[in-house]
């Protein structure tokens, strides 16, 4: 059966393609001397996690206790909680994962740390702890220096807990190579200030944990990394593509549409809108447009609904009809995934089977 042929909208992926980001990641690392923990919140799917440890993931990222949950259901040990939990009912779930499974969480308050350690002891549970310090980015995370070593020795003396390191996140090393070489120096720097406090306290780190997809190829050229947790190279999107990380044939992910409509001049409407695609734009490139319309490149995805969106075909030298079957590339893979329930997997456009996507919603 050709993966055209199964109901639209649908979200695809092509097994070959992502075989091949998933060994050029870990050769990466192996090249950089970095340990890779791959981020699962792009796909959400214990198969891809399986196969991101078979090629030498030395454990995963989960963003919430949901994601923990469903790695840790199967089976899948080591995970890092790169997010601050907040919450009674949300830590007391970690409490009960992490006396299952070795766990690593990341924060940077002393209240988190206290309601954390009351949690494990709670629960009969220990873990892990990494202090989360601001790369550039402006997010989460304390400004590298003695604020971290302060928290750090205050996560030791609390029961059920143990500072194991630092962890940030590169989000600011983005768009074009120039600027992200230049802003991978700057976190360096960084980097730099956030172990020289530690060195001066005498305190050792045994982990360092940052990096993402964009970030990535220059991980290696910032001293002190241990460890990095790219999420989107799994499967790529327009995002990665936009800013020179992937090529094209290398996304993975694909959504399959069919053309519902032609009737107003100038338009094609799809089956497949916010529901399907979300309503990420584009961060990257021409920062315009929902999505690339592999066999139109020229027609423009300008504008979704809740199910349909838009497509101005007014340049286009498409013929574009009713009932015809069109294959999208989505701004952010991410948020896309999890928007749907199965993934479609082929190869080579021959239907190989399907993959529910488990950790799809688990949103705390």
């Amino acid at each position: 059966m050709n993966i055209r042929e199964i109901p639209t909208p649908a979200l695809t992926i092509d097994l070959g393609v992502m075989e091949r980001n998933l060994g050029r990641m870990s050769e990466r690392c192996r090249e950089q001397r970095l340990g890779l923990r791959p981020h699962i919140k792009t796909h959400k799917t214990p198969e891809v996690a399986r196969m991101q440890m078979d090629r030498g993931a030395m454990g995963l990222t989960v963003a919430k206790v949901g994601e923990a949950e469903v790695m840790a259901a199967a089976g899948f040990d080591d995970l890092l909680l790169a997010y601050p939990v907040w919450g009674a009912d949300n830590l007391r779930r970690l409490g009960a994962v992490a006396r299952q499974r070795r766990m690593l969480l990341s924060l940077d308050n002393a209240s988190t740390a206290h309601e954390l350690s009351r949690a494990m002891t709670a629960q009969g549970a220990s873990i892990g702890v990494l202090v989360e310090f601001d790369a550039g980015l402006g997010r989460c995370g304390l400004e590298p220096g003695p604020d971290c070593v302060s928290l750090a020795k205050a996560i030791n003396a609390l029961p059920g807990l143990r500072f194991r390191g630092l962890m940030t996140y590169f989000g600011s090393i983005w768009g074009p190579e120039e600027d992200r070489r230049a802003e991978a120096e700057r976190v360096a720097a960084r980097v730099a200030r956030a172990l020289s406090a530690f060195d001066a306290a005498r305190m050792p780190v045994e982990i360092v944990s940052g990096g993402s997809t964009p970030s990535a190829p220059l991980a290696g050229g910032i001293p002190g990394i241990t460890e990095i947790r790219p999420g989107t190279y799994v499967y790529n999107d327009l995002n990665t593509y936009y800013q020179g990380v992937c090529k094209l044939e290398d996304c993975a992910a694909r959504v399959l549409t069919t053309v519902v409509s032609t009737a107003v001049p100038g338009r094609a409407i799809i089956d497949a809108g916010s529901k399907t695609f979300s309503s990420d734009l584009l961060g990257s490139g021409p920062k315009s447009g929902y999505g690339y319309v592999v066999e139109a490149p020229d027609a423009k995805l300008i504008k979704l609904n809740e199910e349909h969106a838009y497509l101005d075909i007014t340049g286009s030298a498409h013929p574009f009809r009713v009932g015809e079957v069109l294959t999208v590339i989505p701004n952010h893979v991410c948020t896309c995934v999890n928007m749907h329930d199965e993934v479609f997997l082929h190869r080579g456009g021959e239907a190989a089977g399907c993959w529910r996507v488990a950790a799809r919603g688990k949103i705390r």
